[in-house]
């Protein structure tokens, strides 16, 4: 069933609302006070609980086997499943949810508003990797950090990234806590330890594997397509300070690891369908990937046209009324690699990668200043300020600072849809 063989839903709210009209039906793990969590379905301001769906006899065949694979509170075996489990669910909630859909009643009384709701992590994340396909915020960073030589040779060559911490993954709206950690202030030759002064965001594509591999067994990239289950926005809080210092010579450690925010909604692959395109020509000059990491169709078909945008809304504002600033507007026509890539590359070596691990793209700045993913490239380390309606400037995060990430996809003919939002407010050191 194509994105538009069904207009419109039952679900009133859901009609051309921004983030979840009916052509998206993003999956999340949910619960109400009292309640387990458990698989829902966002359709407009509400959610369906797939439990009571199930309960109540409307799914069969493999649509029924997916709905089975979500008890338990988290996505993973649902993800194992692959494609075929995700499309035979989409298209049999196409059908229940739809304008004609015969089972209104019955579904209504499964319908919550999502305001009533918590949300949860979607999976059980056993390993969770930070990619760095960003190449305009690579260039950025390193001409601060390093100005002889901002982008190494490898970056061209290799998708750089590093393991991060799967602990401190956590859904938005969560507080960040403001890490402690060593830095080496200017002028100083022996570091001091406090809480961080340069605190970040890093605006990110989340990435959830679908189907994994075998230990020793690497993905073929022409595959590695189908090992992709769906997208939701991250947040990579980075300390700035504690990551200047500790970064040479194995790179980010506690300065990653304190904080990563999602958004909780797993927008899926067959719902992202109308909104892929070719990968973007490389500069002149630059060289091809290697033939392990190349495949025409990838190449043709392997990219996502996402809007990005970061709005920052600090304490002040929220007491004088004043709407968030927006601090950046990128796109995901900026990662330098495919996700198809990564996932080659990253099993490439015999790595076994499981259904729920998690990748993250690196930040997705693009090419001025105004599409920068970061503050450490908006204000240039801090040297120029950002300026609020709230009489404010901004270097760096202070506490009360909430920042908001959100995606949206939008092609002619074609119902957008969105990802929900990706919050967090940052508090006081303990």
């Amino acid at each position: 069933m194509s994105q538009t063989a069904i207009a419109r839903s039952w679900v009133e709210h859901a009609n051309g609302h921004r983030d979840f009209p009916l052509q998206n039906l993003p999956l999340g793990i949910f619960s109400r006070p009292g309640e387990a969590p458990r698989c829902g379905v966002a359709i407009g301001d509400a959610i369906l609980d797939l439990e009571a769906v199930l309960a109540a006899g409307l799914f069969e065949g493999q649509a029924k086997a997916a709905v089975e694979a979500t008890q338990g509170g988290a996505l993973n075996a649902f993800f194992a499943l692959g494609a075929p489990a995700r499309v035979a669910l989409r298209e049999r909630l196409l059908e229940l949810l739809g304008e004609h859909s015969e089972h209104q009643a019955a579904l209504a009384e499964a319908l919550y508003p999502a305001s009533a709701c918590q949300m949860h992590l979607p999976a059980k994340v056993g390993d969770y990797t930070d990619f760095y396909v960003g190449i305009q915020h690579a260039t950025n960073v390193g001409k601060l950090f390093r100005p002889d030589n901002p982008l190494l040779p490898n970056y061209k060559y290799v998708p750089i990234g590093y393991h991060g911490r799967a602990s401190t993954l956590r859904p938005s709206g969560t507080e960040v806590r403001r890490p402690k950690g060593q830095t080496l202030p200017a002028g100083h030759t022996v570091p001091t330890f406090g809480p961080c002064a340069r605190l970040d965001y890093e605006l990110e594509l989340g990435i959830w594997i679908g189907q994994g591999n075998a230990m020793g067994q690497a993905i073929d990239i022409a595959e590695a397509g189908e090992h992709l289950a769906g997208l939701c926005l991250l947040n990579d809080w980075s300390a700035r300070d504690i990551q200047a210092w500790e970064y040479q010579p194995l790179g980010p450690f506690l300065s990653k690891s304190f904080i990563t925010t999602l958004s909780p909604w797993v927008v899926t692959v067959e719902a992202l369908a109308p909104f892929r395109r070719a990968q973007p020509a490389r500069p002149q000059g630059d060289p091809q990937p290697l033939e392990y990491l190349l495949d025409a169709k990838d190449q043709a078909h392997g990219a996502f046209d996402i809007e990005l945008e970061v709005l920052l809304l600090t304490q002040r504002m929220r007491e004088q009324g004043l709407p968030a600033h927006r601090l950046a507007l990128s796109n995901t026509l900026n990662m330098y690699w495919t996700v198809a890539q990564l996932i080659a590359h990253h099993s490439v070596n015999g790595c076994q990668l499981q259904p729920g691990d998690l990748f993250g793209s690196g930040t997705l700045s693009g090419p001025d200043a105004g599409s920068y993913g970061s503050l450490l490239e908006v204000t240039e380390g801090g040297k120029h300020p950002v300026e609020l309606a709230s009489g404010e400037v901004r270097k760096f995060l202070e506490d009360g600072d909430e920042v908001i990430l959100r995606a949206r996809c939008t092609r002619d003919g074609v119902a957008s849809i969105g990802f929900g939002e990706c919050r967090g407010t940052v508090v006081a050191a303990n």
